[in-house]
């Protein structure tokens, strides 16, 4: 791969991001948008990509730094020239990485907002099931708390992957790798009226294998389903800054706080390290911490020297 122009080896890169690791269209983009930034910048520096030294990095990093990008942006660009680096590093086209020992972006530690169950359960009655559109809107919700998924893993499933005799649905996460999560007898019975009631209205007698369609019969698209929950998040939960994927977060909290344990809830996550699962610990301990100062005896009392 020597001698080859930078624009070429940015291609063969996001090549090898399709084709070995499987990344989805949406993160290929990402990659493919930060690096090509990136290359502009060191063209307008006269520098080729594989003659990059670390120091050129920091500059370019303290460039956007200057320029007023948030730091998880520039977090984020610096995550995708350590992934390139190591990449041109491996193939043999450069002879040295320049973003290794680069320290990380340090970001504010950002937990999840608290949902309590009750609210929760609010957002998940607030469709009218009366009609074909709020049945489904009723059966997303239902399945996105009762399993966790990534509404692009609800986009993405089929008819096919849902087994409601068994109680159990088969996931498609980041890098296309499978799970089977359980489903509870209300997301079951939810799930079963959407699928008897409201889908072949919605389909109007075509072939279709997506399980969600939208009102003129195709998938009902990721972010589609993104706007749909916002209708129902906004009016409820505003002031708590709960977003589509807090349904997710408060699956995997509400789980921690019943007594699940940290392994089972990354297996039903689909992370792939524990380390990115334990922030839902600290959620957790928050609200533990919440309950006991409101309802401890001696949590309102002056502490008096002994």
């Amino acid at each position: 791969m020597t001698g080859r122009s930078d624009s070429a080896l940015l291609d063969a890169f996001l090549e090898h991001l399709q084709t070995v690791r499987n990344l989805s269209p949406a993160t290929l983009r990402s990659y493919a948008t930060d690096l090509a930034q990136f290359l502009d910048w060191c063209e307008r520096n006269r520098i080729a990509v594989t003659d990059v030294r670390r120091t050129d990095l920091r500059r370019y990093l303290a460039e956007l730094a200057a320029a007023r990008y948030a730091k998880s942006t520039i977090a984020r660009k610096q995550s995708a020239l350590r992934s390139f680096y190591a990449y041109l590093v491996e193939a043999g086209a450069a002879a040295h990485d320049p973003a290794a020992a680069m320290p990380s972006v340090q970001l504010p530690a950002r937990l999840p907002p608290t949902v309590p169950p009750d609210l929760i359960g609010r957002i998940l009655d607030a469709p009218d099931t009366a009609t074909p559109l709020g049945l489904r809107d009723r059966a997303i919700l239902e399945l996105a708390y009762a399993t966790g998924a990534r509404v692009s893993e609800i986009s993405g499933l089929d008819v096919s992957d849902v087994d409601l005799a068994s109680g159990q649905v088969r996931l498609f996460g980041k890098g296309s790798r499978e799970r089977i999560v359980p489903l509870h007898r209300l997301a079951v019975d939810v799930l079963r009226a959407y699928l008897r009631d409201a889908r072949p209205v919605l389909i109007k007698g075509t072939a279709q294998d997506a399980l969600f369609v939208g009102r003129r019969g195709r998938r009902f698209s990721t972010n589609s389903i993104r706007r749909m929950l916002a209708r129902y998040l906004d009016p409820l939960a505003r002031d708590l800054g709960l977003t589509p994927h807090g349904i997710r977060h408060a699956f995997a909290t509400h789980l921690l706080e019943s007594g699940a344990d940290l392994r089972t809830v990354q297996e039903l996550l689909g992370h792939i390290a524990l380390s990115t699962t334990q922030i839902y610990t600290h959620v957790s301990i928050r609200r533990l911490r919440e309950v006991h100062e409101r309802a401890h005896p001696r949590s309102a009392q002056e502490g008096r020297p002994g």
